[in-house]
């Protein structure tokens, strides 16, 4: 049996229970065993969490530090994630069920520590500038932080994409109240006492746990909040911008995805066929940039079809624990009926079938309970389909045979969505023309998933709004000042 662990809210530099003592379960995807029971916050417990973030903004020591030294306790916190990476990829692992080869082994941690330390060394390099009148006047704009920021991160990838976030808010010079997911809180739950033995300050980083209708509304519409960074979907995107509206918060939103993964017939199939399958199952098909349309031109349709189900065939499902396991299993219940039910549809609408579309054969029976599904494949030539249109967020990949690059493109555009895109041709100019027109924030070329923090990141249509990374964090996270002085007698 898991030894359950008890988690509770971090609010100005201390573990506390949620007000009226209450705490709902979670448990492991891996087997369905209760692995923790967590503080289900209230109202209150929301308002104590920004009352504390306020006053370390306003009075606090924090924005009295040069950016040097703020930026020493970001890279201290950085070492300490490292120091940690065991601990934070194990949880990872129980608690949203993906292997734990990715977590430690695979670099996310690692890469957790470096959205902090990155924008740790990025604080360092920001300046103003300056905008001369003449003689008689001069103008020169500041940088400065917007105050108390609300951070709410997804089930899919908790760690890493609250560091994401945390980095930027905090070498700018913000207060931060963190709202983890109820569905995988474990290591978020750990930052509030990182951040302190890192030396920040009580009440600069606190985290509330709890259920996104309570907590969540009671932190996107507080009046002393300044700021909501959020990646989710696109539903309570959309009604947390709502909820902000009324308080005109600074709020940036990422949202679903429903990438075309464009197979051209000039394509190195030796790279594109695991590219594909990469970016149609890494972290169980739960990513809001996966692959999962995967257009491919008729020429080399048989071709790379038999090599793209063999490879999805041949891949290990099962116990995230096992280093030698290449997929673990769907997050939660909901989201297992909600995956098997795109399945179900596919099968009832005649649509073929290539692999998976079951719970793996012969699972341990240590994990038999988990929720488990095979790399699916299934030949989807609408693009109207409802498979090719709603995100499905699990290891679900639809095939659409098209002819011609123009036909591509269409295809490629016929979509809500638009946070990403992935092109596979040896042909460069080709990879130029149709990667300008396809309507989405990010498009790879030969490749998938690399990310440079530099650069932004963000979605098109109804993928969200704003941009991080680099000086689109940093400009989100702080507010432009002019200051305009006479000079002239």
């Amino acid at each position: 049996m898991t030894n359950i662990r008890q988690v509770y809210n971090w609010i100005n530099g201390e573990y506390v229970p949620a007000s009226n003592g209450e705490t709902f379960d979670v448990t492991t995807p891996i087997s369905q065993e209760l692995i923790a029971e967590v503080s289900e916050s209230t109202q209150e417990d929301a308002d104590r969490a920004v009352a504390a973030a306020r006053e370390a903004f306003d009075n606090g020591p924090w924005g009295k530090l040069t950016v040097k030294e703020r930026s020493d306790k970001l890279r201290r916190m950085a070492e300490i994630i490292i120091e940690r990476a065991e601990e934070i990829g194990t949880l990872d692992a129980m608690d949203v069920g993906k292997p734990i080869r990715n977590t430690v082994q695979g670099g996310e941690v690692d890469r957790s520590a470096n959205n902090i330390s990155f924008f740790a060394d990025y604080a360092e390099m920001m300046h103003g500038e300056a905008f001369p009148m003449g003689k008689d006047y001069i103008n020169y704009t500041t940088y400065d932080p917007v105050g108390v920021s609300v951070l709410i991160t997804p089930w899919n990838i908790p760690f890493m994409l609250t560091t994401w976030k945390l980095g930027p808010a905090l070498a700018a010079g913000n207060t931060v109240v963190i709202k983890p997911p109820e569905v995988t809180p474990l290591s978020v739950a750990l930052l509030g006492e990182i951040a302190k033995e890192a030396g920040i300050p009580d009440g600069v980083v606190n985290i509330v746990h709890g259920k996104g209708g309570v907590v969540g509304n009671a932190l996107t519409s507080h009046e002393a909040v300044d700021l909501v960074s959020f990646t989710g979907s696109t539903k309570t995107g959309t009604i947390i911008q709502q909820s902000a509206a009324n308080t005109q918060k600074k709020v940036s939103v990422e949202l679903g995805g429903k990438a075309a993964d464009i197979i051209f017939s000039d394509a190195d199939l030796k790279k594109a066929v695991p590219g594909a399958i990469r970016a149609a199952y890494t972290n169980t098909g739960q990513v809001c940039l996966a692959g999962s349309r995967l257009l491919v031109q008729e020429d080399i349709l048989d071709a790379f079809l038999e090599a793209f189900v063999a490879e999805a065939k041949a891949f290990k499902v099962g116990d995230p624990n096992d280093v030698d396991t290449d997929m673990g299993p769907i997050v939660s219940e909901d989201q297992f009926q909600k995956v098997s039910s795109y399945i179900d549809w596919a099968k009832d609408n005649g649509l073929e079938i290539l692999a998976g579309g079951k719970r793996p054969d012969n699972l341990p029976e240590e994990i038999s309970e988990g929720y488990y599904l095979e790399p699916t494949i299934i030949l989807a030539p609408d693009p109207n389909s409802k498979i090719n249109q709603e995100e499905i967020f699990g290891p679900v990949v639809s095939v659409i045979p098209f002819q011609t690059e123009e036909e591509a493109i269409e295809i490629a555009n016929n979509s809500i969505y638009g946070l990403d895109g992935v092109i596979w041709t040896e042909n460069l100019a080709k990879a130029h023309r149709v990667a300008h027109e396809i309507k989405a924030g990010t498009i790879w070329i030969n490749d998938w998933f690399v990310r440079d923090l530099r650069v932004p990141f963000g979605g098109a249509k109804q993928s969200g709004n704003g941009r991080e990374g680099g000086r689109f964090s940093m400009e989100f996270f702080t507010e432009a000042k002019n200051i305009c002085i006479r000079i002239k007698d």
